[in-house]
């Protein structure tokens, strides 16, 4: 299963409809999923209903919060997925036996089996995680909340059964019109640590076009082990955002 994981504080305002990109994410099979972090005051009526509609378009959940509760909401909005996902699976099988029915209709003995089965498969099924940062400049006092987050995010990851690989973005990139990757796939956790060592903050917000960048890397990138072989300058690696890390 594949995820996005957006977290970002405001409206896009640089290049294509994040709703769009994470309409096409869809398609692909990829769920994207949106937190709105916010320290004081409100997002903003504009901001949320954007927040709102990229999840709506990328199949995903939506949750506006305050940095205190950040790790704990990309937890769970994490489990929620994989469990919405697997569920989706379990009742088109149940349509082919029970024609327009649904699991809910099935006898509760069956019922109760069949959600077992849909428990099991939420800790045993692969997950692919790919984390999208905003890193605009408003952004700064929350970074440290964020990459709290992250580190508790990828030990909750490491802790499940099935294999479980996270990778991180950060937007504007290098060229303020998309997103540099800083962390390749990966199940080892001791590198999300030295993600956030060194940061140039920049204006613009490019959502949708660093949304995009992610699925061109999902695009090149499988997870029987597979690696995107281009040379690390066209991975924006070194000279982003976030330099500390050596993929």
């Amino acid at each position: 299963m594949k995820q996005i994981l957006l977290i970002t504080d405001g409206c896009s305002n640089v290049g294509e409809s994040p709703v769009m990109a994470a309409a096409h994410a869809l398609q692909e099979g990829i769920t994207v999923n949106v937190v709105g972090v916010v320290d004081y005051g409100t997002i903003g009526e504009l901001g949320s209903r954007e927040i709102a509609d990229i999840a709506k378009a990328g199949g995903g959940i939506s949750r506006i919060v305050g940095t205190p509760q950040l790790a704990q909401t990309m937890q769970m909005m994490t489990r929620k997925t994989v469990v919405q996902t697997i569920q989706l699976a379990v009742n088109k099988e149940v349509k082919k036996i029970l024609g327009e029915g649904s699991l809910e209709e099935l006898p509760p003995l069956q019922r109760s089996q069949v959600v077992t089965v849909v428990d099991e498969l939420t800790e045993t099924s692969d997950l692919r995680i790919a984390l999208l940062i905003d890193t605009s400049a408003s952004m700064k006092p929350k970074l440290s909340a964020v990459e709290d987050a992250i580190r508790d995010l990828a030990l909750s990851l490491e802790a499940r059964e099935g294999k479980s690989e996270i990778a991180v973005f950060h937007f504007p990139g290098r060229l303020s019109d998309g997103a540099d990757l800083d962390m390749d796939w990966t199940n080892d956790v001791s590198g999300v640590r030295s993600l956030f060592s060194r940061l140039r903050m920049k204006g613009a917000t490019p959502t949708g076009p660093a949304i995009f960048r992610v699925l061109e890397h999902y695009r090149y990138d499988t997870l029987d082990g597979y690696r995107d072989r281009r040379p690390a300058e066209d991975q924006g690696e070194g000279e982003g955002m976030i330099g500390g890390y050596v993929v």
